[in-house]
């Protein structure tokens, strides 16, 4: 009897602490339901992430992802290309892969292979008839039997696009001008210029031929050589010829601008070619190469390069507003 009314206390109990966990109503034939409290110890609270707690990852875009987010540029230029110096995706490109005359660009190339032959600079060369033009009849300012030391005739080739000097360097390189002909062909395909052919070292045969592609290989390349930097970039000198001084100015009015930061610099022009512009500069905080070949106009080459440089500047200008929002 004793352990049945245990029992029965033991049932009261339970059912009062059900009663008090939960109790459930009849009100207007609706059930109303009343949670109890739990204590924290009992069942810890679960931490939910908002949204503003997820961390948000940003993937840059490459540069050439940044620059044709915003407005497309348009430059007059048959063929051009822009490209980081490093290599990379194109920022911008116009019939880049176009084989054109390429006029006196070669320069750049006939540098380079005098310079790999490590010859004496402040050697006398002299200019014979052999350097005279007879196929465009271009004028120079260098007559029969001149003489001059081999850098100031690299310096008047690669500034003022000097076209006696540069033949007369070729023509003094080991092995004659066939010699300096192959050693310019094989010199672009070990820079991978698979589209371009040399077939003089001035430029005045429209035979020689190149790509806006092949060419930025060709300009990173002759960057890399300190006194190509140099001349190119001269804006004017004055050179010893025959003992009498000369004096030669930059064919790119652009190495004389202070808005511009040139490292490397070339021009070019033939009637087959167009006129023709390439330049290594550091715009909008990078180093890029800028390939412009076969333009029409007098200033047209300027003008696209100028252009080049106001639509890279403007993006750069507006991701840094974008960055600091």
């Amino acid at each position: 009897m004793r352990a049945l009314l245990l029992s029965t206390l033991s049932l009261g109990l339970l059912l009062a602490v059900g009663a008090q966990a939960a109790e459930v109503t009849q009100a207007g034939g609706k059930k109303k339901v009343k949670a109890s409290y739990r204590s924290a110890a009992a069942a810890p609270a679960k931490k939910v992430a908002t949204p503003a707690a997820k961390a948000t990852r940003k993937v840059a875009a490459s540069p050439a992802e940044q620059w044709h987010a915003t407005r497309q540029l348009a430059v007059a230029s048959g063929a051009a290309l822009v490209v980081e110096q490093g290599g990379g995706e194109p920022i911008y490109q116009k019939n880049s892969d176009a084989v054109v005359p390429i006029a006196s660009i070669t320069k750049l190339m006939t540098a380079m292979v005098v310079l790999d032959a490590v010859p004496s600079l402040r050697e006398t060369i002299h200019v014979s008839d052999d350097d005279v033009d007879y196929l465009k009849g271009s004028r120079s300012r260098l007559h029969v039997g001149a003489e001059l030391t081999r850098e100031d005739a690299l310096l008047v080739s690669l500034m003022s696009s000097e076209n006696r000097a540069t033949h007369a360097l070729a023509r003094h390189y080991p092995g004659g001008m066939p010699a300096f002909i192959a050693a310019m062909n094989r010199k672009a395909a070990d820079l991978g210029m698979y589209h371009t052919r040399f077939e003089d070292p001035t430029g005045l045969s429209s035979s020689n031929v190149s790509t806006a592609q092949d060419l930025a290989r060709m300009v990173a390349a002759a960057h890399r050589y300190p006194l190509i930097r140099e001349l190119s970039t001269t804006a004017d000198a004055k050179i010893t010829v025959s003992g009498r001084l000369m004096e030669y100015r930059n064919t790119n009015q652009l190495v004389k601008s202070p808005s511009w930061d040139i490292g490397l610099s070339k021009t070019g022009f033939i009637q087959e070619a167009g006129k023709c512009l390439v330049m290594q500069a550091r715009v909008a905080d990078k180093p890029v190469v800028i390939v412009l070949l076969d333009s029409a106009g007098k200033l047209t080459r300027i003008g696209d390069a100028n252009r080049i440089k106001r639509w890279m500047e403007s993006i750069q200008a507006s991701a840094a507003k974008g960055g600091r929002a």
